[in-house]
């Protein structure tokens, strides 16, 4: 249920007017320059305003207007990779009047999402799945006997460096189907792409030869194309020859199958408009490679830092300043920038350690140690499965591989986890950032899963810490000489509780927890960031309600601390897990399995991310709808007292009578 508030936001002359690809169609092509513009500064106006990615819908303005402009959308099933540029999709859409919702609470998402509109026609939180879903549907197209349906994949902003996509062109190019990827090359993800098709893509976009000779050779063919069947195809045989004389190799997506087509200017939608017409109807699968720029349009992102203007925050749109809210005192150092820092102390006092991210080194703070030594740390592009083996053949070489993956990203990799790293005993470090709610990105990032997907691995330690201190020493504890099986250690987004965090290591004794606090009444068993709403909520129950509940932080759910939980369960009758997880599968069901195996009969009571999907929000308003957030934990505790009270209360009325 959407939560539908006035829209404060006034779109331009011709934008007002469209509510569906319907009525873009009944504008001239003349107009769409004009369209394009308006779109563009609405998206500005509302992001600048409410946050939300901003460079990656910019870039692909024009493209999105010349799409819903040619094509029978939503008849023509349009595919979005990465789904954070479909800003503008969304508006010309029907969701014009509720984008300023957009990424908030029951409002609409950041994604393209199924169950939002018929025009968001797959699911794209993750990148580089739209060639496999657009060559999924194709197939389906031509089983169901539908001749006239086209099949659009949109891929960009670093997607097309994923082993995904090139399985699915791979497939693609055998099946000979008919579908259309388009290639929105803007060299850049979050971070600027890397590897070696960066640099392929990079040679074609700036072959002058090729540019040139390519652009009077296609209005050549055109004319040549229509003299018939064979006309037609000594064009093709002239096109592909001439294409590798001047490139001097085959063309790489050719060589797949593929039509090659490009490059085009992405900002260009007249010229857009044009090359969709001239190439919708040829059959086969087409690659129409598209350049563009990154936050297109606004000044301050053409010429500022591409990574920061990705999702900038709310901005002054004027001055292009971020507008901040000075907190009151030191705030704590994110999570992320602990994991940076730390890491560089550890390897400049281990030169076996080196750092590994799937194209994420803004995001998780790997770019510090990739600035101080750049020769040891590694930015893998859109490719976790690489990055875990990768780690692996590190890790057979004696090397101490750090690899920082976010929780939900490396669901992709988990084959590769058991098969690549547990199964062999190899000492990989995975570092999982955004464990936990993540908030606005909504259901496709939050990282909810890995604390019950790692702990039925065998050979895996699997921790979580409470702290900015206890992050620190986990690492440090994970690269000692002792330990030599895979460890997994996970910490949310966002700020932590210390702002005096930098401490001396100390070692952390495997599958040891720690008890915060003794109690009388009830007990906690917490892993991770959430035991600091436990601490928060136990304050509340002693000082507001008198009751005093007992504490224990278990810092590990794999191997757990067998000590202190016969301890909790021997003392306390009543015994509540939580945990920022997926209640199945975590810390609570590995509390109840050791409660069983030892006969143990105590109400254990499990609180944690219910067996659904989470939608998108404040991290707050989540944690309440979960019924994990400091004010749910008192009253669950009251509810258990409460009841517990009145229970005892029944019983002694029985015994009178």
């Amino acid at each position: 249920m959407l939560n539908i508030v006035t829209n404060p936001f006034k779109a331009g002359e011709k934008l007002s007017q469209i509510n569906s690809p319907k009525d873009l169609k009944k504008f001239p092509i003349e107009d769409l320059p004009q369209i394009s513009n308006e779109l563009r500064e609405f998206i500005i106006d509302v992001v600048s305003v409410k946050g939300g990615h901003f460079g990656a819908s910019l870039g692909v303005v024009e493209l999105t207007v010349a799409l819903h402009y040619v094509f029978n959308t939503p008849y023509d099933l349009l595919v979005w990779d990465v789904g954070h540029q479909a800003y503008g999709h969304k508006i010309l859409t029907g969701r014009r009047d509720v984008f300023h919702t957009n990424r908030k609470y029951k409002g609409i998402s950041g994604f393209p999402k199924r169950s939002e509109s018929v025009y968001d026609t797959f699911g794209v939180g993750h990148s580089s799945t739209s060639i496999g879903a657009a060559l999924g549907m194709a197939v389906a197209s031509k089983l169901e006997g539908i001749k006239d349906r086209h099949h659009i994949a949109v891929i960009g902003d670093g997607a097309m460096t994923a082993g995904m996509a090139f399985e699915a062109l791979n497939h693609a190019g055998h099946l000979k189907a008919n579908l259309l990827v388009i290639l929105n090359d803007n060299q850049m993800s979050i971070d600027p792409n890397v590897g070696a098709l960066k640099d392929y893509l990079l040679d074609i976009s700036t072959s002058y030869t090729y540019n040139k000779i390519k652009d009077e050779l296609w209005n050549w063919l055109g004319k040549l194309k229509k003299l018939g069947p064979i006309a037609q195809e000594v064009a093709s045989k002239l096109e592909n020859a001439i294409k590798v004389a001047i490139l001097h190799q085959s063309n790489l997506f050719e060589a797949l199958g593929f039509r090659y087509f490009g490059p085009v200017d992405g900002h260009d939608v007249v010229r857009l408009v044009q090359v969709l017409n001239d190439i919708k109807n040829i059959q086969g699968p087409i690659l129409l490679h598209v350049l563009t720029k990154k936050g297109k349009g606004y000044k301050f992102s053409e010429e500022g830092d591409e990574t920061f203007w990705h999702a900038p925050g709310i901005f002054n749109k004027e001055t292009g300043e971020l507008v901040k809210v000075v907190p009151p005192k030191p705030q704590p150092p994110k999570y992320q920038d602990v994991f940076g820092y730390t890491i560089v102390e550890l390897a400049e006092q281990n030169p076996k350690i080196v750092g590994i991210t799937p194209a994420m080194p803004t995001g998780c703070s790997l770019n510090i140690m990739m600035k101080a030594m750049p020769d040891r740390a590694f930015d893998v592009g859109i490719a976790e499965q690489h990055a875990v083996t990768f780690s692996a053949g590190l890790a057979t070489q004696g090397y101490i591989p750090f690899c920082n993956i976010y929780s939900s990203f490396m669901q992709r990799a988990y084959d590769q986890v058991i098969h690549d790293v547990a199964l062999q005993k190899l000492k990989v470090i995975f570092c999982l950032d955004r464990g936990g709610l993540v908030g606005a990105d909504g259901p496709t990032h939050h990282g909810v899963f890995d604390l019950a997907y790692f702990r039925c691995i065998p050979n895996m330690i699997v921790a979580a810490p409470m702290n900015e201190v206890e992050l620190r020493n986990m690492m440090y504890t994970a690269t000692l000489e002792d330990v030599q099986l895979p460890f997994s250690i996970r910490y949310p987004r966002g700020n932590g509780v210390l702002t005096d965090w930098k401490k001396p290591f100390e070692k952390i004794e495997i599958g040891k927890g720690r008890k915060i606090k003794d109690g009388k009444d009830i007990c906690f068993l917490s892993i991770g960031h959430i035991g600091n709403f436990v601490v928060e909520a136990i304050k509340e129950l002693e000082e507001k309600h008198n009751i005093s509940p007992a504490h224990y932080d278990m810092r590990f759910v794999k191997p757990l601390d067998e000590a202190l939980l016969n301890e909790a369960l021997s003392k306390y009758p009543t015994i509540i897990t939580i945990e920022d997880g997926t209640i199945i599968g975590g810390l609570g069901s590995a509390v109840l399995e050791f409660a069983a195996d030892n006969h143990y009969k105590n109400d254990i009571i499990r609180m944690g991310i219910p067996d659904q999907f989470i939608e998108h929000g404040e991290p707050m308003e989540l944690y309440e709808e979960c019924g994990i957030s400091p004010n749910k934990i008192v009253e669950k505790v009251l509810e258990i007292v409460y009841n517990t009270q009145s229970q005892k209360q029944d019983s002694a009325i029985k015994l009178r009578k």
